[in-house]
């Protein structure tokens, strides 16, 4: 299973995700694919997405079952803990210190 949620997305982007996986709710797309076409519709949220911010998942053979991944500046981040991919949650909402 693949799902995508945007926020914040130009309505093109949206019309673009839409030709490949169902928007069950508003911003939320969900779907069934492999590496290769996920890879694919990520490059299109990569390219279209502007000022939002988009966090993809799909299964895998973790010990979650499944992986992430985050685009664009929000409050909730992926951190690596020894293998485990878990949310660090940012309290200023700011941008995270460089």
């Amino acid at each position: 299973m693949l799902v995508i949620v945007l926020e914040n997305a130009p309505p093109r982007l949206r019309g673009r995700l839409a030709v490949w996986l169902l928007e069950v709710r508003a911003g939320v797309y969900v779907g069934h694919y492999g590496r290769r076409v996920r890879e694919h519709i990520w490059k299109h949220v990569e390219e279209g997405l502007a000022e939002g911010n988009a966090v993809m998942l799909w299964q895998s053979k973790t010990e979650a079952g499944f992986e992430f991944c985050t685009l664009g500046a929000n409050r909730r981040e992926p951190v690596d803990f020894d293998g485990v991919q878990l949310v660090q949650f940012r309290p200023d909402g700011g941008a995270p210190d460089l």
